[in-house]
């Protein structure tokens, strides 16, 4: 028992400040002092994650950030069940900011970090236990006020009852009652409810952040608007490492409202009363830049080309990911029957709906601020605002918005706009909105690193896969975008080479390496991160190795898999629901199976093509996704169909290209992401296993490029290995 003192409400007015009790990820209580706020007629603190107020409100506090995933909903979800609260009476409020210890992911490090479909993993057992320690104060404290035993008081949703003398209280009244009982036992996994408990996980409830957005009523970083607030447009180098040689700006400031003119390092920015003025301004500047860049060379395709050749040249060597057995010695051994092949990816660009924007304050001193951003991680943004005024994090104020989409542009990617806007408030004094065009986020995006494969197996007399080498080239993400971590990973990069280890597979003998290769573009994670472009890669060899044994590539499926009966539950799954093997005349249907840390996938592909313009239409997409456990389904399916549509979109149409280092794309009229017309029908299947619950928001991305370059091999006997499948690229192979 962790033992807290039973406080009256009296004595928590009197203190200094109000005593606080956060859940550890432990499932410890931890008692932190804050201002008041518990008192009459307020909410009762009853942990760091939850209070009520005595007209029945409760209130769930979440730590991660939404970005359309739906973890407003489902993390608070988990709270809510374990504190048997009525759902109807729960509002939600995402955390800005706060300790790593009370409100970080233990999976992200204990950092308030959304990404990397964590947020259900990291925060599942966290939320559990603030919920039964928050219901557990409500019924001890009820118990004191009705003098029974603890023991005999139990819950319904928002109700706290003694069934033996009828006696029944509403949360909120029980909030409002003189004494609250802290001096409670400490939650085990034992105090938790049994599955067949369950009353609200596993249900649909609407999403919390649905009504807003379809109202018109969110605001976003972009809309936010302050008293006084001046507007900042910048005119950034347009290679990376330039900044500008000289500056022409007379007819830019002679526009009424233009405040100040400004040269950074690496752009030139316009501040003005108005957001239009500070673009026309912004347009009117004359600027020549240094043009001595390094990444002036930086070309995609020739760049890509050199990754092929690093890939494929089995004397460069590579850091070891993954290894088991001894791959080397079976892919050489004499006799050997050897397949190998080559794929590749390109450069995507993450698309989300809204551009980067930051809106700051700066203090008049300079050395504090507050700060309004969209982010997917607050304590990176907070240290990186801290950085900028070279002041300390608790100087800083900040406000996590919801975001117009992230997919991996806003975890350490968002700080580069926010340092601009509080050095430029800091300037003029007054609060600034800075606003990148989409023009400006997509020349100066970070983007999902190209990549190249060689792949090597070995198959034995039987047709069982003995031996795989995986070899990515691909220049690291960790180096550039997280160098503090990559100087502690020994050259491992998840963010690249996740899925490589092919894990789920019983292959014997494997090597997965990271041929790194020097960076010629800003990289950063995407959606599904390494999983993607790796599971592209291994799923149409896969299909190619089962050409090569004689077998179906169902059947090879699951040879490979006779193991894992969670990857087989979802294999069998979606070919039941796909009526794999059998699709309408003219098309073709193409199987992929696929994972994403914890979760499993497997995906089916229809399509058709048009031979003569080289364009493929997938018609229906299924999946099959067992995330352990399914704490909003509607909500999981949701996620794995826009992991489906995203990658689709960067399998049929994404890419960016660069040369002579600058961009050569700039909005989505030539960054063409899939289109309403383009999007198949999708079915998705839940397979729960009852393991620990998984993030679902990535698992749609990697089963879809190999779906469907296997699909259009069994349309055309042709393999696509390289990936967009543009029209203009198919019709080259099928001419070929």
């Amino acid at each position: 028992m962790t033992a807290i003192a039973t406080l009256s409400r009296r004595g928590l007015l009197g203190s200094a400040g109000t005593l606080g009790f956060a859940i550890l990820a432990g499932g410890a209580l931890k008692v932190f002092r804050e201002d008041a706020v518990a008192q009459d007629g307020r909410p009762l603190r009853l942990n760091a994650w939850v209070s009520i107020t005595p007209g029945d409100e409760v209130v769930i506090r979440f730590g991660s950030t939404e970005m359309g995933q739906g973890v407003s909903t489902s993390l608070p979800m988990i709270l809510a069940e374990e504190l048997d609260a009525d759902w109807s009476r729960v509002r939600v409020e995402q955390v800005d900011q706060g300790p790593g210890e009370v409100y970080g992911n233990p999976v992200t490090g204990g950092m308030l970090y959304t990404a990397g479909s964590s947020s259900i993993e990291g925060y599942f057992a966290i939320m559990r236990r603030a919920g039964a320690g928050a219901r557990r104060i409500l019924i001890h404290t009820a118990a004191q006020a009705w003098g029974v035993p603890a023991a005999e008081v139990t819950s319904e949703p928002g109700v706290i009852l003694h069934a033996l003398s009828g006696r029944r209280l509403r949360h909120g009244e029980v909030a409002a009652l003189p004494r609250i009982v802290t001096d409670v036992p400490a939650i085990t996994d034992a105090d938790l409810k049994p599955r067949a408990a369950w009353r609200l996980i596993g249900t649909d409830p609407g999403r919390r952040d649905i009504p807003g957005k379809t109202r018109g009523e969110t605001v976003y970083s972009i809309d936010l608007r302050l008293p006084g607030m001046a507007y900042a447009a910048e005119l950034l180098a347009p290679v990376e490492g330039e900044s500008s040689a000289s500056v022409a700006d007379s007819e830019a400031r002679a526009l009424p409202g233009v405040i100040e003119i400004l040269r950074l390092p690496h752009a030139v920015a316009v501040i003005a009363e108005r957001w239009e003025t500070a673009i026309a301004a912004r347009d009117l500047l004359a600027v020549e830049w240094t043009g001595t860049s390094p990444f002036r060379t930086a070309d995609s395709e020739a760049d890509l080309a050199a990754s092929q050749a690093a890939a494929a040249d089995a004397a460069r060597p590579g850091v070891t990911w993954a290894s088991r057995g001894d791959a080397p010695a079976a892919l050489s051994a004499a006799g050997a029957r050897r397949v190998t092949a080559d794929y590749a990816t390109e450069h995507t660009y993450h698309a989300q709906m809204e551009p980067l924007a930051a809106v700051a304050s700066v203090d008049a001193d300079g050395k504090g601020a507050e700060v309004w951003l969209g982010t997917q991680s607050q304590t990176v943004s907070i240290a990186a605002a801290a950085q900028a005024l070279e002041t300390t994090p608790d100087r800083i104020r900040f406000h996590a918005m919801q975001m117009g989409g992230g997919f991996g542009r806003r975890t350490v990617f968002a700080r580069d706009i926010l340092h601009d806007a509080l050095l430029l408030s800091r300037h003029v004094r007054r609060p600034v909105k800075l606003i990148w065009t989409r023009e400006d986020d997509v020349k100066n995006g970070w983007f999902r690193p190209a990549t190249a494969h060689r792949l090597e197996a070995v198959l034995d007399a039987e047709g069982a896969v003995t031996a795989l080498r995986h070899r990515v080239a691909s220049p690291s993400i960790f180096a550039f975008a997280l160098p503090q971590r990559w100087e502690r990973a020994n050259g491992r990069d998840l963010l690249v080479m996740e899925g490589a280890e092919s894990a789920e597979y019983g292959i014997p003998n494997l090597l997965a390496e990271h041929v790194i290769m020097e960076r010629r573009a800003r990289v950063s994670a995407w959606r599904g991160i390494g999983w993607g472009p790796n599971c592209f890669a291994r799923e149409g060899f896969i299909d190619e190795l089962a050409e090569a044994a004689g077998s179906d590539p169902l059947a090879f499926r699951r040879r490979l898999l006779a193991n894992n009966p969670r990857g087989l539950a979802v294999l069998d799954a979606v070919v039941q629901i796909s009526n794999y093997g059998q699709p309408p005349p003219g098309r073709a249907h193409g199987l992929s199976f696929a994972g994403y840390k914890g979760t499993l996938g497997a995906g089916v592909a229809e399509l058709s093509l048009d031979r003569e313009s080289g364009q493929i239409r997938v018609h229906r997409f299924w999946a099959a996704v067992d995330p352990g456990i399914a704490i909003h389904p509607r909500n999981l399916e949701a996620q794995t169909e826009g992991g489906i549509i995203f990658g689709l979109s960067g399998l049929l149409k994404e890419r960016i290209s660069i040369a002579a280092g600058e961009v050569e794309q700039s909005n989505f009229y030539d960054y063409e992401p899939l289109r309403l017309n383009e999007i198949p029908e999708i079915a998705v299947r839940i397979v729960e296993s009852g393991a620990a619950p998984s993030g679902a928001g990535e698992i749609g991305v990697p089963m879809t490029g190999a779906a469907v370059a296997n699909g259009v091999f069994a349309l055309t006997g042709k393999r696509l290995r390289r990936m967009p499948f543009t029209p203009d690229r198919v019709k080259a192979l099928l001419d070929a």
